[in-house]
């Protein structure tokens, strides 16, 4: 009838949550699995670097797609037999091929306590946004920055680097460039860095719409470090014939052997040209930590950017790349976005911007600020400083050690923490390729191979903190026997 309503109808909607249904059962299983992992990281040394994987191992990752729940204890057991031994090596302290970090402890603590945060650190006014607010006023203070900087985390410096690239970009050409495209104008641009810089300074060139014929690839000196004086003629008879220089990528530990570019002249350089220069400091510029390494760096508080990645020397857990831009107006210029979706208020959870979407092309991004803040406050800037400093300590032994040995031959002296050597004899270049997959394969040392000056080296990079001298030795000793027994000594 009219004017009655209906008594109301419960609805029963089925469970959907996936909580543990016996949270004491998983309370004692997450704890046997935090258990393992820190049985691994504190008995590294009795396992080899790298094994291969074995064919049914591999096999085992081409099952189809999972339908019905297994249990966790199954999961964690299957883990340990097939994902633990077969790592990358990179925790290991013979592990030495790669510019790669050994992580920490409570680094590796804090990426727990993130998983269960959940954080999306696009944007929103939640205290993890503040913890990565933090870390961008600490990097100001490592480097020499303004407060009007601004900071992000990213990936790595790759990331980092193409970032920067399209900031300068901006910068040259305007907000308008970003509905507009490059244009007449952006053809005209033109971007240099050193031949030793790394392969992704020439990617950002591509994936930024400039293509790589606009980054000019400059000489480099015996030390492998930029020529100024090679740069600043490039410049001038670019602009002679109607090009505009845009951005100079100056290096801050290459990646072959570790060089640093005179960065005081370059910066000089730059602010002459009103030219935007960018710092590639993938793992070096850390060494600002460094009371030694440091001066080698001044110039580096002149950039306008800087890239560079925790989860290198800073032995951050992966991955915890970073860019840091003296100008937060022009980082904005460069990616924010005014979508209605991402209102701002002044009250409630979309408050307290700008968020970190306005400074890159994330809108979800993991909790990389919480391990980094963990690290540098667990250990302290004097201590990783002195963590530094050991490495190079270490490298420099390797250096002594392969100029003793009449067999070995070195290609580049250590500037920093990595060393380029080979075994001399017939044939070297397959020889010394050869030796490094024997010296993988044995599981005692993980170097890489590179080409110094045409040839082929054993690249040794000594970045994790667990590396010691007795590591260097053993990877010595093991490229001996294996170089006489390729050689038939």
């Amino acid at each position: 009838m009219r004017g009655m309503t209906e008594p109301r109808r419960t609805l029963h909607a089925p469970d959907t949550s996936l909580d543990p249904a016996d949270w004491k059962k998983t309370r004692v299983q997450a704890h046997r699995m935090l258990d393992d992992i820190l049985d691994f990281v504190e008995n590294i040394r009795g396992r080899p670097v790298w094994q291969p994987i074995p064919d049914a191992v591999r096999r085992s990752f081409h099952k189809s797609l999972p339908h019905d729940p297994q249990p966790l204890e199954d999961i964690h057991a299957e883990f340990l037999h097939t994902i633990l031994p077969y790592g990358g090596g990179n925790v290991h302290p013979g592990f030495m091929g790669w510019v790669q970090g050994g992580g920490t402890v409570p680094g590796l603590l804090a990426e727990m306590l993130a998983g269960g945060l959940n954080a999306n650190l696009g944007g929103r006014d939640h205290i993890p946004i503040e913890v990565e607010r933090q870390i961008v006023q600490w990097t100001r203070e490592m480097f020499g920055f303004p407060e009007s900087a601004s900071g992000l985390f990213v990936t790595g410096t790759s990331m980092a680097n193409l970032m920067a690239v399209l900031v300068a970009r901006t910068s040259a050409l305007g907000p308008a460039v970003r509905q507009a495209g490059l244009g007449k104008s952006g053809a005209r641009l033109r971007g240099y860095a050193s031949r030793a810089a790394h392969g992704c300074v020439r990617q950002a060139f591509d994936l930024s719409g400039f293509g790589t014929h606009a980054l000019c690839e400059i000489a480099v000196d015996s030390r492998q470090r930029i020529k100024i004086a090679d740069l600043r003629d490039q410049i001038r008879r670019d602009i002679e014939t109607g090009l505009k220089p845009f951005v100079v990528i100056g290096s801050a530990g290459t990646v072959d052997v570790g060089a640093i570019d005179d960065l005081e002249e370059l910066s000089g350089l730059c602010a002459e040209n009103n030219i935007w220069f960018h710092i590639d400091g993938a793992y070096g510029a850390l060494g600002v930590l460094s009371p030694d390494i440091s001066p080698r760096l001044k110039g580096i508080e002149k950039a306008d950017s800087i890239a560079f990645d925790f989860h290198k020397w800073g032995q951050v857990p992966y991955d915890a790349g970073f860019l840091l831009v003296r100008d937060s107006r022009q980082h904005m210029a460069a990616f924010a976005s005014p979508a209605a979706y991402l209102r701002r208020e002044t009250r409630g959870l979309s408050a307290n911007s700008p968020w970190p979407c306005d400074f890159g092309p994330d809108l979800s991004r993991g909790f990389r600020a919480l391990k980094t803040w963990f690290t540098l406050k667990a250990f302290g800037t004097a201590r990783l400083g002195a963590m530094i400093d050991g490495t190079c300590a270490v490298a420099r032994h390797l250096e002594a050690r392969v100029r003793a040995e009449p067999e070995l031959e070195l290609l580049a002296e250590a500037q920093l923490n990595i060393v380029c050597f080979r075994y001399r004899g017939e044939n070297s270049d397959p020889l010394n390729a050869a030796i490094v997959a024997d010296l993988h394969e044995s599981g005692i040392a993980a170097p890489s191979v590179t080409t110094i000056d045409g040839n082929a080296a054993i690249r040794a990079a000594v970045m994790n903190h667990r590396t010691r001298v007795e590591d260097v030795d053993g990877l010595v000793e093991a490229t001996l026997a294996f170089g006489r027994r390729r050689a038939g000594i």
